[in-house]
């Protein structure tokens, strides 16, 4: 037993014994949660901060399995090496067997393969879409310990061939972040693209902090390509597109959510970005994903406008919900065994607040199971820990982005179905 279990123990019978509530024991001991997310960068921060309001409001609500809950807050710099280093502290030192992160897939994986799955840890992933994980899992290497709030790399690809077609483009070429997330969903796009007749006019991967991209747009701009899809990061998304723009390349581009950013629109300037059009996964028109954006602009000021934040929130909220019900002291595959108990579509329909979280709390304790209905809808995960969602396409505006164009999961599924 950990000195943390051992602590946790002797408070909750002394507690118990004096008949003491939910509430005032949740002031008597602390659990702990890790979260691995890139904090040093300018969309990093509200998915943090996202992660940390969701806890706030297990806490109002008495805290999970009779503790308080802390959040560990490690930043993963969106490099691999950073995130390892950083899971294995949160698992080894903190003792943390429920773990949040990370938001891009290349690093994810690592910590995934190297870090928790070895240790036994579960993982809740609110942004890392690869398809690679849903391989690993259907490989039995995740051992269950993987899900994510974050549809697949498919439905931000596929959507990105539709808007091709939509703007009747007939040659677009692809630039891609050279990790698991931007090969993934690079290969796809081109895949789909080629299905509707589309050309390809060249795939080239992008590495990070390189003094020039000049060699890699020069190739991809080779066949003179009508159109330029990107899944790349702002930082090097920047640099690319003004060698993109400099060496004559076309502003009509096509964007991943990874450049929803107010950094790469201010850095490479909004006059230049008039033709581009975003894509994105999706809230469903639904109850509780408006109210979600009604709860967060009246904790933060304004509307969860950067990527992943209501998946960074569904996350957070669907794993302190599965550590309440696998209990105090629960093991990271316990948690894990869980989360089907509370997205369970037969259970008591729960709100995504301090007073759905409290009502949960009771419903678990008596035996029962809940459905969540959150900030992305009523989530449910398939036998991968996969979810598949809604989309939207978008544009950069001078305040932020605004959406033009929603598609429903059916039109999604139907649009995915007929690529294939």
């Amino acid at each position: 037993m950990t000195k943390t279990s051992f602590k946790r123990g002797v408070v909750a019978g002394l507690t118990t014994g004096m008949m003491m509530g939910g509430a005032a024991l949740a002031q008597d001991c602390t659990t702990k949660i890790g979260a691995v997310l890139p904090t040093s960068v300018d969309w990093g921060k509200p998915i943090a901060a996202t992660a940390q309001y969701a806890v706030d409001l297990a806490n109002e609500a008495g805290g999970v399995a009779g503790c308080k809950v802390e959040m560990v807050l490690r930043d993963s710099q969106v490099d691999p090496k950073v995130g390892v280093d950083a899971a294995k502290a949160l698992v080894d030192l903190d003792g943390v067997q429920m773990l949040l992160g990370a938001v891009s897939s290349g690093v994810s994986m690592p910590i995934l393969t190297s870090v928790t799955v070895p240790a036994g840890v579960m993982q809740m992933s609110c942004c890392s879409s690869s398809t690679a994980f849903t391989g690993l899992s259907q490989e039995g290497k995740t051992k269950g310990l993987f899900y994510r709030t974050f549809a697949t790399s498919g439905v931000q690809a596929a959507v990105g061939a539709m808007v091709a077609r939509d703007q009747g483009y007939k040659s677009v070429a692809i630039l891609y972040k050279n990790d698991d997330w931007g090969q993934d969903i690079g290969k796809l796009v081109a895949k789909d693209l080629e299905a509707l007749g589309i050309s390809v006019t060249g795939s080239v991967a992008i590495n990070d902090a390189q003094p020039s991209y000049r060699a890699e747009v020069t190739e991809a701009l080779k066949g003179n390509p009508e159109a330029l899809y990107m899944a790349i990061y702002p930082k090097e998304g920047t640099s690319v597109v003004r060698e993109w723009l400099s060496l004559g390349g076309t502003q009509n581009m096509i964007v991943a959510n990874a450049l929803k950013s107010d950094e790469f629109r201010d850095n490479v300037g909004l006059q230049y970005l008039g033709n581009t059009i975003g894509t994105d996964t999706a809230s469903p028109r639904s109850e509780s994903a408006s109210a979600f954006v009604s709860q967060y602009t009246a904790k933060f000021g304004s509307e969860p406008n950067g990527p992943g934040l209501s998946n960074s929130f569904d996350a957070t909220m669907i794993g302190l919900l599965a550590m309440e019900a696998a209990g105090a002291d629960a093991t990271g595959t316990e948690i894990a065994a869980k989360v089907a108990s509370v997205t369970d579509p037969n259970g008591t329909p729960i709100t995504a607040d301090a007073a759905g979280f409290s009502k949960a709390k009771e419903v678990l304790a008596g035996g029962g199971t809940v459905f969540y209905q959150g900030a992305t809808g009523n989530v449910r995960f398939d036998d991968n820990g996969d979810v598949s969602a809604p989309a939207v396409m978008w544009s950069f505006t001078e305040t932020g982005t605004e959406e033009t164009q929603y598609i429903s999961l059916e039109e999604v599924d139907a649009f995915m179905a007929s690529v294939k």
